[in-house]
C-alpha cells in the first residue's frame, strides 16, 4: 500500500481507538439532525395537511405512507449492507475494496429501489383496499399521492445508500446532511406547494418527489467530490460484489420489511375501528419517529463503528459499541416517553383532534409509545447482528416480533379491550421479543471476544 493510500486509510478508519461512548454519541448526534429534520418535515406536512379541514386527507396520508414503508424498508436494508461492507473494508486496511464495493452498491441499490417502485405502483390499489381497507374519499386521495410519490423512490433509496458510505467512512456531518438539506428543502417548499400553487394534500406529494432528488444530489456530491469514494465499475466488478453486499442486505432487507408488515397490520386492525382512528394513527406514525429520531439515527451510526473494529479485529470494542448503544437508547427512550405522555394534550389541539381521534392520540401518546423502550432493544440487536455476520438473526427476531409479538397480541388485546386492548398487546408482545434479541446480542459480542482471547 501506498504511503498515500495509508494516510487515507489513517483519516478514515477513525473509529479503532478513543471512547466507544463518545463515537456511538457523536456518530448519533449528527445523524439525529439530518433525521429530525426530515422526521421535523414529514410532521409539519401532515399539519398542513390537517389544516386544509378534511380529516379524510389525513387518513389518506395515513395509508399511503404505510404503503411508502415498504420501499424505505428496502432502502434501509441496502444502505445498512452497503455501510458495513465499505467499512470492514476500510477497517482492514482496504480503501480500493470499499470503493470498489461503494460504486457496485449504488448500481445494485438503483435496479432494486427502480424494481420496487414497479411493483408498488402496479399493487397499490388492490394494497390500499384489501390489505389495509381504505374506502371512499380517503382511498382515492391515497391512491393518487403514491402515484406521484413512488417513483421518487428510486432518488430516494441512492441517496440513502450514498449517506451509508459517508457514515462508513467516518464522516457523519456529510451524511447529515443528505437528509437535512432534504428537509430544508421540503419545509421552503411545503406551504408555496399545498397553498400558494394551490395543489392541496398532492402539493406534499410534489414536495416529497424533489426533496428525494435533493437527497441524492447532495449524497453524489459527498461521496464523488469530497471523499471521491466512488470509481467507475463494470458488469464483472458488479457481480462479484453482488454476493458480498446481499449477503448482509438480503437479510437487512427480509429483516426490515417486518417493520412496515407489522405497520400495515396495525393500521388494518385500527381501519376497524374507523377512519378517526386511522387519522389519528397518521399522526402518530408521525410524531413517534420525530421524538425517537436518535434511535434510529443510533441504530444506523453504530454499524461502522462495530464494522471497523470487527475488521480490525478488536473484539472487546465491538461488544463495548453494542453496551455503549443499549444504555444511550434506553435511556432516551425512557425519557422521551415521560415527554410524550405529559405533552400529550398540546399535540392533540395542535392537530385539532377531536372524539374518537382524540382519544386514540391520548392513549397512544401516554401508554402506546412505551413500545420504543423494546423496540430500541431489537434495533440494537440488529445493529450487532447485521455488523457481526449473523444477518439471519436479525431477520428472525424482526419477523417473529412482527408476527408472533404483534399479530395475536394486538387481534387478542382489541377483541378484549377495544383499542386500549390492542395498544397493550402491542406493548407486550415487543417486550418479549426485545429483551430476547439485545440478550443474544450480547452472547455473540462476548464469545467473540473470548475466542479471541483464547487463540
Amino acid at each position: 500500500m501506498t504511503a498515500a493510500a495509508t494516510a487515507r486509510l489513517d483519516e478514515r478508519a477513525i473509529f479503532l481507538t478513543g471512547s466507544t461512548m463518545r463515537h456511538v454519541a457523536v456518530m448519533t448526534a449528527t445523524a439525529s439532525i439530518g433525521l429530525i429534520a426530515v422526521f421535523a418535515i414529514d410532521l409539519l406536512s401532515l399539519y398542513w395537511v390537517s389544516t386544509l379541514g378534511d380529516q379524510s386527507y389525513k387518513a389518506a396520508v395515513g395509508y399511503a405512507s404505510q404503503l411508502l414503508f415498504l420501499a424505505m424498508a428496502i432502502n434501509i436494508g441496502l444502505t445498512i449492507a452497503l455501510s458495513a461492507v465499505c467499512a470492514r473494508a476500510l477497517g482492514r486496511g482496504d480503501p480500493d475494496a470499499a470503493r470498489r464495493l461503494a460504486s457496485s452498491g449504488l448500481w445494485i441499490s438503483a435496479l432494486v429501489s427502480a424494481f420496487v417502485a414497479l411493483a408498488l405502483y402496479l399493487a397499490k390499489d388492490s394494497m390500499l383496499v384489501n390489505g389495509l381497507h381504505a374506502e371512499g374519499r380517503a382511498y382515492e386521495v391515497a391512491s393518487r399521492y403514491l402515484a406521484i410519490t413512488i417513483p421518487a423512490n428510486v432518488p430516494m433509496g441512492l441517496g440513502m445508500a450514498l449517506s451509508g458510505v459517508l457514515r462508513a467512512a467516518g464522516d457523519a456531518r456529510r451524511a447529515m446532511y443528505v437528509t437535512l438539506i432534504g428537509g430544508i428543502a421540503t419545509a421552503i417548499l411545503d406551504p408555496i406547494f399545498i397553498f400558494g400553487l394551490g395543489l392541496g394534500v398532492y402539493g406534499a406529494a410534489w414536495v416529497t418527489v424533489l426533496s428525494r432528488l435533493t437527497f441524492l444530489l447532495v449524497g453524489a456530491h459527498g461521496t464523488m467530490v469530497a471523499h471521491k469514494l466512488l470509481k467507475p465499475v463494470n458488469f464483472r466488478e458488479i457481480l462479484a460484489s453482488a454476493p458480498v453486499i446481499m449477503a448482509i442486505g438480503g437479510p437487512a432487507i427480509l429483516a426490515n420489511l417486518a417493520t412496515p408488515v407489522a405497520a400495515l397490520f396495525v393500521t388494518r386492525v385500527w381501519s376497524d375501528f374507523g377512519e378517526p382512528a386511522v387519522a389519528g394513527g397518521a399522526i402518530i406514525d408521525r410524531v413517534t419517529p420525530l421524538a425517537y429520531a436518535a434511535i434510529f439515527a443510533l441504530t444506523g451510526a453504530v454499524g461502522p463503528i462495530v464494522g471497523q473494529n470487527l475488521g480490525a479485529k478488536l473484539f472487546d470494542r465491538v461488544r463495548r459499541t453494542i453496551v455503549d448503544s443499549l444504555i444511550l437508547s434506553v435511556g432516551y427512550s425512557l425519557f422521551v416517553w415521560a415527554l410524550l405522555a405529559a405533552l400529550a394534550p398540546s399535540i392533540v389541539a395542535a392537530f385539532g383532534a377531536s372524539g374518537a381521534s382524540a382519544d386514540f392520540l391520548m392513549l397512544s401518546l401516554r401508554y402506546g409509545t412505551a413500545i420504543w423502550i423494546f423496540l430500541t432493544c431489537i434495533f440494537v440487536g440488529n445493529a450487532a447482528y447485521n455488523n457481526l455476520g449473523y444477518p439471519l438473526l436479525a431477520t428472525a427476531f424482526n419477523w417473529s416480533r412482527a408476527t408472533l409479538g404483534t399479530m395475536p397480541f394486538a387481534t387478542l388485546g382489541a377483541a378484549w379491550g377495544g383499542i386500549p386492548g390492542a395498544i397493550a398487546g402491542l406493548v407486550t408482545g415487543t417486550a418479549i421479543f426485545g429483551v430476547a434479541s439485545v440478550f443474544v446480542a450480547l452472547r455473540i459480542a462476548g464469545n467473540l471476544a473470548k475466542t479471541a482471547k483464547s487463540s
